[in-house]
């Protein structure tokens, strides 16, 4: 319901700006636990049943001590059913490529995203894009070209996967942002992860693996990252404009390159890194272009 989210419409930079880098440092933590057990056998799918299981569960219980479960109750259940189902394909996409890449070259990709989400708001929500913004969608995409180069070491199978879940996220996304209007950050990050977890635990009978003792604490860390994170996420993009924080979306790179040396001994190519300039500058520049679209509209 609409009062549950206490800013439909604010603009609090500061603290939409504080959200998002929590919520990125915490994803970026769990991108790196998931990595680690994808590279030791686990499949990407048990990961998230696993995680959505935890996830729900705990959630479940907090509200419920709290007394206070109507908060997770959606007011427009179908379609947060349809985001919480369909939106498996990004985080699946994106745990199986880790098999094929560097966390870098991966979360370097899914800054395509800001790419994904311009597309999608100009085929589905029919909003107007002008050359500016298509131009800057063209010249990102060649920066994966460039990030994607043959002397570096991640496998193009890697980089499809990549860029599929980077479309997938651009659905949650504006589908997130247009739901906050009426529905809690609870309720959104609830049925995303029931919804996900349904559609993983049916095909679990074909993917699962023993897992040992130090996987399942693994996983358990990863699931309290991930919902601590999707919150502060959820959050940030609740109380203030995309266009104001989402640059900040980029700090991810530096927890990609650092966990990477530090877990893997893995630094990034020079062609990664002036990929990653093209698209982050690109990415930026669409984001400008798309607050002067909204102020222009604004204006009229």
């Amino acid at each position: 319901m609409a009062g549950n989210n206490p800013h439909p419409r604010a603009n609090n930079i500061t603290l939409g700006a504080v959200g998002i880098l929590i919520g990125i440092a915490l994803l970026a933590a769990m991108d790196a636990i998931a990595k680690w057990l994808v590279i030791d056998g686990i499949h990407a799918l048990q990961i998230l049943a696993v995680r959505s299981v935890i996830i729900v569960t705990a959630l479940l219980a907090l509200f419920a001590a709290k007394r206070n479960l109507r908060e997770l109750h959606p007011t427009r259940p179908w379609i947060q059913a349809v985001r919480g189902i369909t939106g498996i394909i990004a985080p699946l996409a994106f745990f199986v490529s880790l098999r094929y890449l560097p966390l870098t070259d991966a979360v370097v990709t899914f800054f395509t995203s800001a790419f994904a989400i311009t597309i999608v708001s100009a085929l589905v929500l029919k909003e107007r894009v002008g050359i500016h913004r298509w131009s800057a969608v063209v010249v990102g995409y060649i920066g994966v070209f460039i990030a994607m180069s043959p002397s570096g070491t991640g496998n193009i199978a890697g980089y499809i996967l990549v860029l599929i879940s980077s479309v997938a996220y651009a659905g949650l996304f504006t589908s997130g942002r247009w739901l906050t209007e009426t529905e809690s950050v609870a309720s959104l990050v609830f049925s995303y992860n029931a919804g996900t977890g349904l559609v993983a635990c049916l095909l679990m009978p074909w993917f699962w693996n023993n897992m040992q003792a130090s996987d399942w604490i693994l996983l358990t860390v990863l699931s309290t990252l991930a919902v601590c994170g999707h919150f502060a996420m959820t959050y940030a993009f609740s109380v203030a404009e995309a266009s104001s924080i989402a640059p900040f979306e980029y700090s991810a790179l530096l927890w990609a390159i650092m966990f990477d040396y530090l877990l893997w001994g893995s630094q990034p190519m020079i062609a990664t890194l002036v990929g990653a300039a093209i698209i982050v500058a690109s990415a930026l520049y669409v984001l400008r272009r798309e607050k002067i679209h909204h102020q222009n509209n604004s204006r009229q």
